[in-house]
C-alpha cells in the first residue's frame, strides 16, 4: 500500500497499441502491469494500492495524474471512505454484501457527486488525463471514475479584444466547463443543449457544440455534427484548428465563421438560431453560420439606445470603406485622374510632393507596409512597452521620412487616417480581411487607376457572393436582398419592434416576441 509514480521495469516490453485497446481485467495485478506499460516515464502518474474490507482481503487501486485532481477530495471522499471508515464499522451494525461489492461501493460508500464507470484501458487513460480519478477493485473488470477535476486556470476576466463601455464585462477562459457555465447561467432553459465531442488522436480534446433546441435549424445542427465527426487529426489546441476544417470554402481570405470571447455575444447569436463551438483550452468560441455584414456589428449596439447605436453602426460601415479604399483612391486620383481633384487642393498636394523621388504608388505601399510592421510589433511585444513602441515608432518614422523627403505629408495623413479607420471594425478577423484586401486595391490603382479599383472590387464582390457559411449566403441580407433584415444591419432595429429572428433556412421558431400592436 504505497504511492508509486508511473514507470516500468527495465526488462518489460514497450507498450503496444493492443494494450491500450484491451478491456479492463478482473485481475488487478494485470491491470497494474498494463498501466505501468502505458504510463511509463509519466512522472506525474500516481498509483495508490490499498486493501480494505473484512480482514483487509479486498485489493484496490487508485490512479490519477498529479496536478489535475483535487488531492484533498481524493483522500477525503475516496481513500478515507474505503480504507478507514469501512474498516472501522462494527460487523454487527454494518453487513458486508456477499456478492456485488462493486455496486455497493458505487451506490452507498463513495460520497462524490459524480461517479461513472469505465470498461477499457483507453477510456481509463482518457479519464485520468481529463483530471478524474479511477478506482479499480480486484475481481471486477470495471473501473469507477470519480469526478475530482481541479487544476489551475485563469479566472473570468474582461476580454481584451472586445472592450465594451456598456454591457457585460465577463470573458471566456481556457477551461471549457467554466465557459459552458457562463452560457448556462444566461440561458436558463432545458432547451439549451451542450453536446460533447472528443477530437484529436493524441490530445483527446473536449469540444462542445452549443445550440438552443427549437430555434436552431435541425439541418444546421446535423451538418455541424457531420463535419466535426469527419475531423481526424492528431491534435486540436484551439478553435482556429476547427475553423479551417468546418468552413464551406477553404481557399479564401474571408472568414466564414465569427469568433468571440464574450458569453453574452454567444447567447445573442444562439437566440437567433445559430450554433456555437467551443474547445477546451481556448477562450475563443466559434459562431456559425454568419454573413460578412455581421462583422461590422458590435455587441454593444444592442445595449445602447437604438438611435446612437444606429449612428455608430453607420459610422463603422463608412470607416470600413475608408480603411479599404482610401489609399488606393488617393493614388489613383493623383496619378491618373488629376481633373477630378479641385485645383487648389491639387496644387497643395503637388507642392507637398515636390522633391519626393518615388511615385505615389510606391510611396503609399512603403507607408502601408511600415504601418503594418508597427502594428504587428505592438501586438507581439510585451504589453508594457508594445503600445509605446508602436506609437513612438510611427511618430518618429513618419516625421523623419517627411523631413528626409522620402514621403509627402499628405500621404502620411492618408495612411494614418486609414489606420485609424481600420481600428473601428469590432471583429479582428474582419480587420485582417481589410488589411489584406487593401494591398490588392492599392496595387490595382497603381497600375490602372480607378479602372483597376473597379476590377478588383467587382472580383471581390463576385467571390463573396459565391461564398456560403453552412448554406447561408455570405452577403446576406445584401445578396440575396432582404429588405426586412436590412433594418437590423445598416441600422439597429429597436427592441420593441424586433419581433422576428434573422432569416435562416430551416429555423424552427422565427418569432422572437409578440408584435407591438398586440402587446397590452
Amino acid at each position: 500500500m504505497r504511492y508509486m509514480r508511473g514507470r516500468r521495469k527495465k526488462d518489460s516490453p514497450p507498450p503496444t497499441p493492443e494494450i491500450i485497446a484491451q478491456p479492463i481485467s478482473d485481475d488487478i495485478q494485470e491491470n497494474l502491469d498494463n498501466l505501468h506499460l502505458l504510463l511509463e516515464r509519466c512522472s506525474d502518474a500516481v498509483f495508490k494500492e490499498f486493501a480494505f474490507g473484512p480482514d483487509l482481503k479486498i485489493r484496490g487501486l487508485v490512479i490519477y495524474f498529479d496536478g489535475l485532481v483535487d488531492r484533498q477530495e481524493v483522500e477525503d471522499h475516496l481513500l478515507k471512505s474505503l480504507m478507514l471508515e469501512i474498516n472501522m464499522q462494527d460487523d454487527n451494525k454494518y453487513h458486508w454484501p456477499k456478492h456485488d461489492i462493486f455496486q455497493w461501493i458505487k451506490d452507498s460508500i463513495l460520497s462524490l457527486s459524480e461517479v461513472k464507470t469505465v470498461t477499457t484501458l483507453q477510456d481509463l487513460c482518457h479519464s485520468i488525463s481529463s483530471g478524474d480519478t479511477v478506482l479499480l477493485i480486484d475481481g471486477y473488470d470495471t473501473g469507477l471514475i470519480a469526478g475530482t477535476r481541479s487544476w489551475q486556470g485563469r479566472s473570468v476576466q474582461t476580454p481584451e479584444s472586445e472592450v465594451v463601455v456598456r454591457g457585460p464585462k465577463e470573458g471566456f477562459t481556457e477551461t471549457l466547463r467554466f465557459n459552458t457555465a457562463l452560457l448556462r447561467r444566461r440561458l436558463k432553459t432545458a432547451n439549451f443543449k451542450i453536446e460533447s465531442f472528443v477530437l484529436g488522436r493524441i490530445t483527446k480534446t473536449d469540444v462542445a457544440l452549443c445550440y438552443i433546441e427549437g430555434i436552431a435549424p435541425e439541418e444546421l445542427i446535423a451538418e455541424v455534427k457531420k463535419r466535426l465527426g469527419n475531423i481526424d487529426i492528431d491534435g486540436i489546441l484551439d478553435t482556429g484548428y476547427l475553423e479551417e476544417f468546418l468552413e464551406d470554402n477553404h481557399w479564401t481570405i474571408f472568414s466564414q465563421m465569427e469568433y468571440t470571447e464574450k458569453p453574452d455575444r454567444v447567447c445573442g447569436h444562439l437566440l437567433e438560431g445559430q450554433v456555437s463551438i467551443m474547445v477546451d483550452g481556448s477562450p475563443i468560441a466559434l459562431i456559425a453560420p454568419t454573413s460578412f455584414p455581421r462583422f461590422v456589428i458590435a455587441s454593444e449596439d444592442y445595449y445602447e439606445r437604438y438611435i446612437p447605436s444606429s449612428l455608430f453602426r453607420i459610422m463603422r460601415f463608412c470607416s470600413f470603406l475608408v480603411a479599404l479604399l482610401l489609399p488606393s483612391l488617393f493614388v489613383a486620383l493623383i496619378t491618373y485622374h488629376h481633373e477630378m481633384i479641385p485645383s487648389p487642393l491639387y496644387l497643395t498636394i503637388a507642392s507637398a510632393r515636390e522633391g519626393v523621388p518615388f511615385p505615389a504608388f510606391f510611396e503609399a505601399l512603403l507607408l502601408e507596409i511600415t504601418f503594418e510592421l508597427l502594428r504587428e510589433a505592438g501586438l507581439r511585444l510585451p504589453r508594457s512597452i508594445g503600445p509605446a513602441i508602436s506609437i513612438v515608432g510611427a511618430l518618429i518614422i513618419g516625421d523623419a521620412a517627411v523631413k528626409a523627403g522620402l514621403v509627402s505629408t499628405p500621404m502620411v495623413v492618408i495612411v494614418a487616417f486609414t489606420g485609424i479607420a481600420s481600428f473601428i471594425t469590432p471583429s479582428y478577423n474582419a480587420g485582417i480581411i481589410i488589411r489584406i484586401a487593401r494591398f490588392a486595391f492599392l496595387i490595382a490603382s497603381g497600375f490602372l487607376g480607378l479602372f483597376g479599383i473597379m476590377i478588383v472590387l467587382l472580383a471581390f464582390l463576385i467571390h463573396m457572393a459565391s461564398l456560403t457559411s453552412f448554406g447561408l449566403p455570405y452577403l446576406s441580407p445584401l445578396a440575396p436582398f432582404n429588405p426586412g433584415q436590412m433594418t437590423d444591419i445598416i441600422v439597429r432595429r429597436p427592441w420593441f419592434i424586433n419581433t422576428m429572428r434573422p432569416t435562416m433556412k430551416g429555423i424552427r421558431n422565427a418569432v422572437r416576441q409578440k408584435s407591438s400592436d398586440t402587446n397590452e
